[in-house]
């Protein structure tokens, strides 16, 4: 499979709404994907993000009620389904937690955010951080899965290149005032990879703090091909995937690599 339809759910997340009733929404938006291969959720979508003391009641195991419902949806869709990410519980600790579902319904990977967000955030003292790099093998090529604040992290994309990364899942709750930042990162880490990225950004207003929203899917030349704006949406579009090998080789960037360990650094 080289031409992949995708559907990126653009959440607007409010404290008004309860995590079950959010859940409800995403599996009518499921439904609204239609006949996509791919379904891709932000991050933190069924809690909040800027919950942090809703972080303990509203986490959850691998096993549970939430993942078990997005699961049965993939499922019944036929779909692969890019779950966003959960507060995972697993005995005394929480991550974050992104999981990325067959259309079995099966869990084809799992990923706990490396990289935990500190400035104005309290991931980094409730959540533990993970300690795996993650590609997973797809029948549309090989996928890393990553976490918002990731994004910063250049060398986390270089590695998953490295592991044959054709594709980057981006789950996100990125805030305003940060948009530029935004648009930046999704579109470098493309382009300085010659990969495709999808991003799925939350928006609407949580604990006083507003969303970016501007989920988008950006190809290998680092140009985005759809683009939301900051209102609940359900984007779609399609990628050919076969790209990707057509530019790495018309482009060698990757090729021309150098390793600078070795080197002075003229001090």
């Amino acid at each position: 499979m080289s031409l992949l339809k995708l559907s990126v759910l653009q959440l607007e997340i409010n404290d008004a709404e309860s995590s079950d009733q959010r859940l409800q929404k995403v599996e009518a938006f499921l439904d609204e994907a239609g006949d996509c291969d791919l379904a891709v959720l932000p991050e933190l979508w069924n809690v909040g993000y800027f919950s942090f003391d809703q972080y303990c009641k509203e986490s959850d195991l691998l096993t549970g009620a939430t993942l078990k419902r997005i699961s049965a949806k993939a499922c019944e869709r036929q779909i692969h389904v890019f779950a966003g990410s959960i507060v995972e519980r697993e005995g005394g600790n929480l991550y974050n937690t992104a999981v990325l579902f067959s259309p079995q319904g099966k869990v084809i990977a799992t990923y706990r955010k490396l990289y935990l967000f500190g400035y104005g955030s309290k991931e980094r003292e409730l959540l533990k951080t993970g300690n795996n790099v993650v590609v997973a093998d797809t029948p549309f090529g090989r996928v890393g899965m990553t976490t918002c604040y990731d994004l910063r992290f250049p060398e986390l994309y270089r590695m998953m290149v490295d592991k044959g990364a054709v594709l980057f899942l981006v789950a996100a709750a990125w805030p305003y005032p940060r948009l530029e930042h935004w648009h930046l990162f999704t579109r470098t880490r493309a382009v300085e990879n010659l990969a495709f990225l999808v991003a799925s950004n939350c928006c609407g207003v949580n604990q006083g703090v507003r969303f970016v929203g501007h989920s988008v899917v950006v190809d290998p030349w680092g140009v985005p091909v759809a683009l939301a704006g900051d209102e609940e949406v359900v984007v779609k579009t399609e990628i050919d995937l076969s790209a990707v090998d057509r530019i790495r080789q018309t482009f060698p960037a990757l090729a021309d690599r150098r390793d600078l360990s070795g080197f002075s650094s003229g001090d």
